[in-house]
């Protein structure tokens, strides 16, 4: 067992204490300051202006704010991503993360006529600004909503990057539709995340991609005895770690866009390893931050879950 380390008590979920740009951007949001967006969006990387966008997507009277000033301006791409991802939410909140047997025939219609509706939206946005990956990161998720299927994915995959060669806020969208519960199967997802990881540079926040597919795919056995059979598998296990070693490992990792995800996400996938050490250097660097998802993936509970998979790594027992 390690020695006992200083454990935060509470778990921050708020983005906006990793990501200080966020806070800005709501705050612009919430007084209908369009030029104020643009400042903020504008002054971002190509993967941080996707992620702001999402940040604020579920933010109330979006479409009320938006619709006029894509009247004023037809042109302006950013409030055609912002648009369009937030009408994405709004079918997705519908159809909720529910199997799909699970689902209504009410909540598909709804579902699927929202999507339309963000399709609409972003099919004028890419006509204009062909190169924008915050527009094809949302066409790949309404792609796999709609159940265009993997060619049509892939294709959108190809403009996404032409316009941003390692932009990771869209390959985890083609990684959910490369999971055999949508699109594809165990063999494409693992191939295409292995292959994203390695051609990442070193130091970012790539390894994310791998760590994510493993998870997706023992949390998709059935029994314990099938999880511990496959986390023990000396090639998955080799996958992750080669991943972390590439990614949070790496002396360059910094906190650019997507650092409390990949630290979050490794923290799990670790835990799920039982591999104390490993985990312990992922939940150190976040302190009291956290991600709802993936630890959303284990229960109904996700700051519980990771506040004691923490107190554990830091030096706790089970």
């Amino acid at each position: 067992m390690l020695r006992a380390m200083s454990v935060p008590t509470d778990v921050v979920l708020d983005r906006a204490a990793a990501y200080p740009e966020t806070a800005v951007l709501r705050e612009a949001v919430a007084r209908r300051d369009w030029p104020g967006c643009r400042a903020v969006l504008d002054a971002a990387a190509p993967m941080e202006r996707t992620a702001l966008i999402r940040d604020v997507c579920e933010m109330p009277g979006i479409e009320d704010f938006l619709r006029p000033v894509l009247r004023q301006d037809p042109r302006d791409g950013t409030a055609s991503a912002l648009l369009g991802t937030h009408l994405i939410d709004v079918g997705w909140k519908i159809r909720t993360g529910a199997r799909a047997q699970h689902v209504s025939q009410e909540q598909f219609a709804g579902f699927r006529d929202w999507l339309c509706k963000a399709e609409q939206v972003l099919i004028d946005g890419a006509a204009y600004h062909p190169k924008d990956p915050a527009i094809w990161k949302a066409r790949l998720t309404s792609a796999r909503g709609l159940e265009l299927g993997l060619a049509e994915a892939r294709r959108r995959y190809d403009r996404l990057v032409a316009a941003d060669p390692h932009h990771l806020p869209g390959q985890l969208q083609l990684l959910q539709t490369l999971c055999p519960k949508w699109s594809g199967s165990w063999e494409q997802l693992h191939e295409f995340t292995r292959d994203a990881a390695a051609a990442a540079p070193l130091g970012s926040p790539h390894g994310v991609l791998v760590a994510e597919a493993h998870i997706e795919h023992v949390l998709e056995l059935d029994g314990r005895p099938a999880m511990l059979g496959y986390l023990a598998q000396e090639h998955v296990r080799a996958e992750i770690y080669q991943a972390a070693q590439r990614s949070i490992w790496d002396p360059s990792f910094t906190r650019g866009h997507g650092w409390l995800e990949a630290l979050s996400t490794f923290a799990m996938v670790f835990t799920l390893l039982d591999d104390q050490r490993a985990a312990a250097s992922a939940f150190g660097p976040l302190g009291n931050l956290a991600t709802e998802h993936p630890w959303d993936y284990l229960s109904d509970d996700p700051v519980g879950e990771f506040r004691s998979a923490r107190a554990w790594a830091l030096g706790g027992t089970r």
